[in-house]
């Protein structure tokens, strides 16, 4: 038996909701009564826009760091996250079909006036870090490629707002064909990379075991939450529940649950691939450069020019560049599109969309021309390494939301998250806190506290 589709106005919140992304919302027709794979279809994309992010140039500085430094010790930290974010994509999904509201929505909708100003202030320092990684990663790409200084390509960046704004006005689909085009060069190229390396199999699959080395190893420990804040990346969160709704299905229970079960798939596929393309840049790093004499490679130029020599294919280096500037590129996309969401979501404050994209785009080129021009090129890995360090410093206030919401039942009906979902997301907030009040501690605290309790 179907129900009534609710208002925005539904129990359990205290404000009415607004249509997220309003441009493009439920502007691609869902097929009715055909068959699983044509629905499927209608359904793929918004996984791999929010995929993506998991594959942004910051998951470049710190998998890169992570194989060249410690093998292949770090892949497992790179499933365990990828794991989690399949998990929290999910409940995204289940956010945005059932309540009508994307993430920043829900918590406008739901908490008092200066808890929304707080988090949206996170919110947004998250988004700068993470536009940072976009910007110095698709700079790198063009200086590695076309010769371009990194201040020049880093202007250059901006110029892909405009971009973003004809796709969308031609129609979300074009959006997502790009991306999608983006995520299969980035795809080849790596597959290429790790036929040249020759990894060790056997290395690779003890790899995927968990250490407790990674706990009591300070500099791996670092490395290890970088990862952790590259791969499951909190404006994704904002983004996934508001991009579900451009497509146009049935707001009934029946129409909810289909809507759900596709875009789960999407999504779940979306970040296997995610996680073939990280594991495939540690992997490579491993190979080529922890066992070559090569552990100190941490600046992805220095990736670069090492590839062809220690691979000995000469092209290897160039599919390396090639692909970190699509996956600049890609990442840049969907970043803009997060910012937009945000803002609109927590303030309920509309701007020309161009100008929203320009402001955060500038927020991020800024500092990494101050950066850079006062530091020097050698000091763009650090960027990398630490914007992600910060984006997992903030998970904590997109993930407890996220998963408060999706578990009342007031809010979400029979959609609410069964008991062992409730287990497995919280167990996941838990670990993304617990290894975060760990990085504070070791940096914050005395080191003799630190060996004091050998952990």
């Amino acid at each position: 038996m179907k129900s009534t589709p609710p208002s925005k106005r539904e129990k359990g919140w205290h404000s009415q909701g607004a249509d997220s992304l309003p441009e493009v919302f439920r502007s691609i027709q869902v097929p009715k009564g055909r068959s699983f794979w044509r629905k499927l279809l209608a359904y793929a994309g918004p996984g791999f826009l929010v995929s993506v992010g998991y594959m942004d140039p910051g998951n470049w500085a710190t998998d890169l760091a992570g194989g060249a430094r410690f093998g292949y010790t770090l892949l497992s930290v790179i499933l365990i996250s990828n794991m989690i974010a399949i998990l929290l994509q999910h409940l995204c999904v289940k956010l945005g079909v059932v309540t009508g509201r994307d993430l920043a929505q829900a918590c406008r909708d739901h908490y008092p006036k200066p808890v929304v100003w707080g988090l949206w202030v996170i919110c947004e320092a998250a988004i700068a870090a993470c536009d940072l990684a976009e910007v110095v990663g698709s700079a790198i790409g063009l200086q590695l490629l076309f010769g371009i200084p990194l201040v020049w390509g880093c202007a250059i960046t901006t110029l892909d707002v405009m971009v973003i704004l004809v796709l969308q006005n031609r129609g979300f689909r074009y959006v997502e064909a790009v991306v999608v085009t983006l995520i299969l060069t980035i795809g080849g190229c790596f597959m290429a990379e790790m036929i040249f390396a020759k990894p060790d199999l056997a290395g690779i699959a003890k790899g995927m075991i968990p250490s407790a080395e990674i706990l009591q190893n300070r500099e791996m420990l670092f490395v290890a939450i970088g990862i952790l804040g590259a791969t499951v990346m909190p404006h994704n969160l904002y983004l996934h529940s508001s991009i579900v709704q451009t497509r146009n299905f049935n707001r009934d229970d029946e129409g909810k649950a289909e809507a759900i079960k596709f875009a789960t798939i999407d999504s779940t596929f979306a970040l296997m691939c995610a996680l073939f393309i990280n594991g495939g840049i540690l992997i490579v790093a491993a190979a080529a450069f922890h066992n070559t004499g090569h552990q100190d490679v941490a600046e992805i130029q220095d990736a670069y020019k090492l590839l062809s020599p220690v691979l000995g294919v000469g092209v290897a280096s160039t599919l390396f560049a090639v692909a970190l500037l699509a996956s600049g590129q890609s990442s840049t996309l969907t970043g803009t599109l997060a910012g937009q969401i945000v803002m609109e979501g927590f303030l309920n404050f509309r701007m020309v969309p161009w100008l929203r994209r320009m402001i955060t785009r500038l927020i991020a080129v800024v500092p990494a021309v101050i950066i850079i021009g006062y530091y020097g090129e050698g000091k763009t890995t650090d960027l990398l390494v630490w914007s992600q360090v910060i984006l997992s410093m903030q998970l904590s206030f997109a993930v407890i939301p996220l998963l408060m919401f999706t578990s009342e039942k007031a809010k979400m009906g029979r959609f609410s998250n069964p008991v062992w979902i409730k287990v497995l997301a919280w167990a996941s907030a838990v670990v993304i806190v617990v290894l975060n009040l760990k990085l504070l501690f070791d940096f914050f605290a005395p080191a003799e506290w630190v060996d004091a309790i050998g952990f």
